[in-house]
């Protein structure tokens, strides 16, 4: 199972882990409304899925920023942001900081998506929420590029993520 780091200590990773060329797992989540949204699985366009572990931390704040602005001129690609805090608050941040561009959905009622993509931190001071990573799933629903951010207080790489789109 893979492994991340919080401040320089090793954290554990549950779920299954997922790889380039693995059939992205189609799994619905709440949105900021409470209605259900899925992502992954076939969906006839490009899928950029940001997993976060809370919107009320300045490293995730930043990618979600960074992300609703590169959206903007991405045709065709849906842009996602996951994390385990409650869609009031992700729709609070949204309306805050003026995003936009991409659908923030919650994980927290099952926990689906963390352990279905392998995201799920097992232990550390952040056990049960998720790691930091980036997926990109192509149209037919195969994963086409992966990031788990080795440092989760570090930012992905925005560039790498974005360029897989083709």
């Amino acid at each position: 199972m893979a492994n991340t780091k919080l401040k320089g200590h090793p954290v554990q990773l549950g779920g299954t882990e997922l790889n380039l060329g693995d059939l992205a797992p189609k799994i619905a989540l709440v949105a900021k409304d409470l209605s259900e949204k899925s992502v992954g699985g076939a969906s006839g366009k490009y899928q950029i899925i940001n997993v976060v572990p809370s919107l009320d931390t300045g490293v995730c704040a930043t990618q979600t920023r960074k992300f609703n602005e590169k959206a903007a001129a991405l045709p065709e690609v849906e842009v996602f942001v996951v994390s385990m805090d409650l869609p009031f608050a992700q729709g609070r941040f949204c309306a805050t900081e003026g995003i936009e561009n991409l659908t923030v959905l919650s994980d927290f009622r099952s926990k689906s998506f963390a352990q279905s993509y392998g995201m799920l931190l097992a232990d550390g001071p952040l056990a049960g929420v998720t790691a930091r990573a980036v997926f990109v799933v192509d149209p037919v629903g195969k994963i086409i590029y992966k990031e788990l951010v080795p440092e989760i207080t570090e930012e992905p790489n925005y560039e790498l993520a974005l360029g897989a789109i083709g």
